[in-house]
């Protein structure tokens, strides 16, 4: 039962991306544990392994998330590519194993590094970021929905047609969808185009899915957390100019780039009854970046 200090409270959450300390996921899977929920964390280290901020001890972060649990929940983590589409499944699976079903999922895992400009573009690259970032996130959210329907629309159903809705949802008590994006409708991304596709593509189709889920009592929203540092902005392990990251830091609003639990506040916050009349939209948490 949900209490207003743990509003997570008897909810279980699915938290992908989570193999760095200094990660958004890592943030996101502490801050829904300290509000209650049980957590499952995704991590794929290798990906991390191949940039240039390294990856992390995978037992401090299980351990990490394991300290923020309260109450009687409980966490566990797995690996998974979830380019490949059996380990989506497997991975699905696996965190349902944890308390029997899965409340809040949070697609938080992103391939970065290895871009180009449009000039560098070729089939390879663009499939490689579609099928990590795009294409996983569509199916694991379809696994999601599909734990509780046995048909998608039913045994007669049209492709695309509307569910009928059994009645009216609870939306303090509905599952919830997070994906997140990178804020490429507010600017250019230059050397990022297959990054940049890849989540212009969830921001672009957020409000058809949230719609389509929706009809099934599920609510889906997609988060655009700004300029975030989690390690490639710093001095030691940014593949970037500093100066140029100096001068864009400090005129900012805040003269500080966002820190992981900023955007991960929102999201506890959106995962809980308090924030469960925000439907289908996509939100950005910058500190003010855009405006400058």
């Amino acid at each position: 039962m949900t209490t207003p200090h743990l509003p997570l409270a008897g909810r279980t959450a699915l938290v992908t991306g989570v193999s760095r300390r200094k990660g958004i996921g890592y943030a996101v899977a502490r801050e829904l544990a300290l509000q209650g929920a049980s957590v499952f964390t995704h991590h794929f280290a290798p990906h991390d392994a191949d940039l240039p901020w390294g990856g992390d001890d995978l037992g401090a972060v299980a351990d990490g998330v394991r300290a923020a649990l309260r109450g009687d929940a409980v966490s566990g983590s797995a690996h998974a590519d979830l380019r490949d589409p059996a380990q989506v499944d497997g991975l699905f699976d696996a965190a349902r194993t944890l308390t029997g079903s899965v409340d809040v999922l949070v697609c938080n895992h992103a391939r970065s590094g290895g871009d180009g400009s449009i000039l560098d573009m070729s089939a390879e690259t663009l499939d490689a970021f579609w099928e990590a970032n795009t294409r996983s996130t569509l199916l694991l959210t379809r696994r999601f929905a599909l734990q509780r329907t046995t048909t998608p629309g039913g045994p007669s159903a049209r492709p695309g047609e509307r569910a009928s809705r059994q009645g009216p949802a609870d939306p303090a008590t509905a599952p919830k969808v997070f994906w997140m994006t990178s804020g490429q409708q507010d600017g250019p991304m230059r050397g990022e185009v297959a990054y940049a596709t890849s989540k212009a593509a969830l921001a672009g189709v957020t409000a058809t899915v949230a719609a389509e889920l929706l009809d099934r009592g599920i609510v889906l929203n997609t988060i655009n957390p700004g300029p975030v540092n989690t390690g490639y902005l710093d001095p030691g392990s940014t593949d970037r100019p500093l100066a140029e990251l100096d001068a864009l830091r400090d005129a900012t609003p805040f003269g500080r780039w966002g820190e992981p639990t900023d955007p991960a506040r929102l999201i506890a916050w959106l995962a809980g009854p308090a924030g469960s009349w925000v439907v289908g939209q996509v939100l950005t948490t910058d500190g003010g970046f855009g405006l400058q």
